[in-house]
């Protein structure tokens, strides 16, 4: 199955390797404080110092895994982390990933690049609402603060889209899964926070399968971001246990959407060049 070629872009080995690990650091950090947009940030970033927008997408999943692991321990010792609610939404997203993946192969790479700026605008714009709420949700462990368990079909529901947005855009699915805990589930930020990031790291296996076997990952380029995330990753987690929520995400939100009005001014400058 071939997928759709984009305009060509730098080669992914002749980009700087510093500032690749560079990437990965910020990449591990924002993925550990905010659950969500560290993907999309080694996206924007390598897409930014000149690679391709298909090798974009594909060459930044394999960081995911590490980043949302190392990032969960520090959420777990805190007691942060709903395991029932993170392995089942993990668990059911995991074959939407694929099909996620095999969609992203049919559709001009440009435009998905488009669509997840839009996605990370209104994550962002969410995170920064959320803060208002903050100071009167709890913030202590889930096992304190749950009140009503939430259905498999919720999150069943959860795993699907995140999983499937996760294989088409090449993100790792927290820019769904923290929304969905924090406003339908009611989570505590921080708790949602953790809970995904175990969803995402079950996520990001099956999308980086799919991408590699259409071509769409260079392990070099994913190896450099591997590098960076993992200490970032561990660094952010350790911040966001410390901090306020408000603090957290108002930060993060700030982030998200410069980080969308970044994206979408160079996909659209590129589809006009």
């Amino acid at each position: 199955m071939d997928c759709i070629c984009d305009h060509p872009g730098v080669e992914p080995a002749l980009l700087p390797v510093a500032l690749i690990v560079g990437i990965g650091v910020a990449s591990g950090v924002l993925s550990s404080l905010a659950g969500a947009g560290g993907a999309t940030l080694s996206t924007a970033g390598v897409r930014a110092a000149g690679t391709t927008p298909t090798l974009a997408i594909g060459s930044t999943l394999p960081a995911v895994l590490p980043s949302a692991v190392a990032g969960s321990f520090r959420y777990a010792k805190a007691g942060l982390v709903d395991w029932r609610v993170g392995l089942t939404t993990g668990g059911a997203g995991a074959l939407f990933a694929v099909a996620g993946a095999v969609a992203s192969s049919q559709v001009d790479a440009h435009l998905l690049m488009l669509a997840c700026s839009v996605i990370l605008a209104a994550s962002g714009v969410g995170l920064l609402r959320s803060y208002r709420r903050s100071a009167t949700v709890p913030d202590c462990p889930v096992s304190a603060v749950a009140t009503r368990a939430p259905s498999v079909a919720a999150l069943a529901a959860v795993g699907a889209v995140s999983g499937f947005v996760a294989g088409l855009l090449g993100l790792g699915g927290g820019l769904i899964v923290v929304p969905a805990f924090t406003r339908l589930l009611r989570m505590p930020l921080r708790s949602a926070i953790g809970s995904s990031l175990v969803a995402v790291a079950m996520l990001s296996v099956p999308a980086v399968v799919a991408h590699s076997l259409f071509g769409q990952v260079d392990w070099l380029l994913a190896l450099a971001l591997i590098v960076g995330v993992v200490p970032g990753a561990r660094l952010g987690s350790r911040l966001a246990v410390t901090a306020s929520e408000a603090t957290v995400a108002t930060v993060c939100g700030v982030v998200l959407v410069t980080l969308a009005a970044v994206q979408a001014v160079t996909e659209v400058s590129s589809l006009l060049g």
